[in-house]
C-alpha cells in the first residue's frame, strides 16, 4: 500500500523521539486508535501492549472521557490559570488530595512529567531556601534512575546509564546513591546524608518501579527506609509517581504500598487517561506552609502557560470517574497473573536474564539486543506494538485489554525471543 501523501510530505520535517534518524528504519503511520488497538495507515491493526508509554489506561477513545472532552471543548478549551481558576481544575485538585495519603494536599499543575519534576525540585530547593538554609541546594537520586529530559530531570538521573551522559559537563551536579535495598546500602545512604546532608534539598525516587531505567522493581521496605533516613536527616522525600500513580503497581499509588507519605509527588502519564497532555506536582501542608510569607519573593515563581487547561482537567475528571466506577484494580490484578503465567516460559529462552511481573508490568530482560530495528519489526509482523529499550521487552497494556488480545502480546514476545533467526 502506497503511503499516505501527508506521510511522505511531512516525514521530511519532522524529528523524533530517542532515535538516530541517520538509521533507525520510518516510522508507522498510525491513523486511528480504538480500545487497544492502533489502526495503521496501510490498513494493519496492531495491539497496543505498552498503552502509549503507560497513559491510555483505560484503552485509547474511551467514550466516557471523550464525551467530557467534547462538552468541555464547548464551553472552555482553555483559560488562563494566572489570576482565574475553574471548576475542572478545583474539582480535580481537591479529588488528588482526597486520594492521595495523609496530607498531600496542594496541587500545583503543569503539563508534562520532566516539568512535573522540575517543579518538585524547585519546590524542595525553595523550601529550604525561604527558611533561611540557602545550602540545601543538591538531590539525592539513585543508580537506574530516570526522571526526564529537560535540564534540571537530566541531572537526577542515572549518569551512567548513557543516554544524558553528552550533557554531563552541564547539568548541576547531585549525589547519586544506590537504593537503600537492603542493611550495607542503607547504611551507605545513612553516611552519605551524615556527611551531606547541610546540602542536600530533598532525596528523590521512583517508587518501586524504576521504570525508563529498566523496570527494576525494589520492594516496599525500600521506601520505608527512605521515609526513615529522610526524617532522620531532616530532608525532604520526593516520590516521582509519573509511571506508577493510576494502579500501575496494583495499588492506586506505589506509596501506598509501602504505607508512607512523602513531602512532594509528581503525577503525569495516566492522568488525563491518554488524552490531553497534563501532570501535577503535589506538596504536603508543611512544604506549602513554608512559601507563606508577606515577601513576595518566597513565592513559588513558575507557571506554565497551559497549566490547569480545563480541557485536560475534564478529562483527568473523566478519567477517576471511571476509575470509581469500573473495576479497573480488579483488572490489573487480572493482568497480572496472566503475564506471570504466559511470560514465564520466556525464561528458560537462550539469551533471557529475567522475567517479572508487578502490577501490569511485564518484563522479559535479555542480555542483549543486537538489532533493535529488527526486533520491532519482527513483533509489528506479529501484530502487536511493543516497543522494546535497552535490553528490555516489556508489556504496560491498557488496563481495558481482553484476555485474548494480552494473550496475542505475550504469545508475539515468546515468539520472536525464541526464534533468533
Amino acid at each position: 500500500m502506497t503511503a499516505p501523501d501527508w506521510f511522505e510530505a511531512g516525514l521530511p520535517h519532522i524529528w523524533l523521539p530517542y532515535t538516530q534518524m541517520q538509521t533507525a528504519s520510518p516510522p508507522l503511520a498510525a491513523v486511528a486508535t480504538d480500545g487497544c488497538r492502533i489502526r495503521l495507515a496501510d490498513g494493519r491493526e496492531l495491539i497496543d501492549g505498552i498503552a502509549s508509554w503507560w497513559t491510555a489506561c483505560h484503552g485509547y477513545n474511551h467514550p466516557y472521557i471523550r464525551q467530557a472532552a467534547i462538552e468541555q471543548l464547548a464551553r472552555m478549551p482553555h483559560v488562563m490559570f494566572g489570576g482565574l481558576v475553574h471548576e475542572p481544575a478545583l474539582r480535580l485538585a481537591r479529588r488528588l488530595a482526597d486520594l492521595l495519603p495523609g496530607d498531600l494536599e496542594r496541587v500545583f499543575f503543569t503539563d508534562s512529567g520532566s516539568v512535573a519534576v522540575e517543579v518538585a525540585i524547585k519546590m524542595a530547593i525553595q523550601y529550604w531556601l525561604n527558611r533561611g538554609e540557602s545550602r540545601r541546594t543538591r538531590l539525592v537520586a539513585f543508580r537506574g534512575g530516570y526522571h526526564g529530559d529537560t535540564l534540571a530531570t537530566m541531572a537526577v538521573c542515572d549518569p551512567e546509564e548513557g543516554m544524558h551522559s553528552l550533557f554531563s559537563g552541564v547539568l548541576a551536579t547531585h549525589f547519586i546513591a544506590d537504593l537503600p535495598r537492603d542493611d550495607a546500602s542503607r547504611a551507605a545512604l545513612d553516611a552519605l546524608l551524615t556527611t551531606e546532608g547541610e546540602n542536600v534539598a530533598a532525596i528523590l525516587v521512583e517508587p518501586l518501579v524504576q521504570g525508563a531505567g529498566g523496570m527494576v522493581f525494589h520492594d516496599p521496605a525500600t521506601l520505608r527506609r527512605l521515609r526513615t533516613l529522610a526524617d532522620r536527616h531532616g530532608i525532604l522525600l520526593i516520590f516521582d509517581e509519573i509511571f506508577t500513580g493510576f494502579g500501575r503497581t496494583g495499588t492506586f499509588f506505589a506509596c501506598q504500598q509501602a504505607g508512607v507519605v512523602p513531602d512532594i509527588v509528581t503525577l503525569s502519564k495516566a492522568l488525563s487517561g491518554g488524552t490531553v497532555p497534563l501532570a501535577a506536582t503535589v506538596a504536603r501542608r508543611h512544604v506549602h506552609e513554608a512559601f507563606l510569607s508577606d515577601d513576595p519573593l518566597h513565592a513559588l515563581m513558575h507557571g506554565p502557560t497551559f497549566m490547569a487547561n480545563p480541557l485536560a482537567c475534564a478529562c483527568a475528571n473523566a478519567s477517576l470517574d471511571l476509575f470509581e466506577r469500573e473495576p479497573r484494580l480488579e483488572q490489573i490484578a487480572a493482568i497480572g497473573a496472566q503475564m506471570r503465567t504466559e511470560l514465564e516460559p520466556c525464561r528458560s529462552l537462550p539469551g533471557v536474564r529475567d522475567v517479572r511481573v508487578m502490577g501490569a508490568i511485564g518484563v522479559v530482560e535479555l542480555d542483549r539486543i543486537e538489532d533493535m530495528n529488527r526486533l520491532k519489526a519482527r513483533l509489528v509482523g506479529q501484530g502487536v506494538w511493543i516497543r522494546p529499550f535497552r535490553t528490555i521487552v516489556y508489556l504496560t497494556p491498557s488496563f481495558t485489554i481482553a484476555p485474548a488480545e494480552l494473550a496475542q502480546l505475550t504469545r508475539a514476545i515468546r515468539t520472536v525471543l525464541s526464534d533468533p533467526a
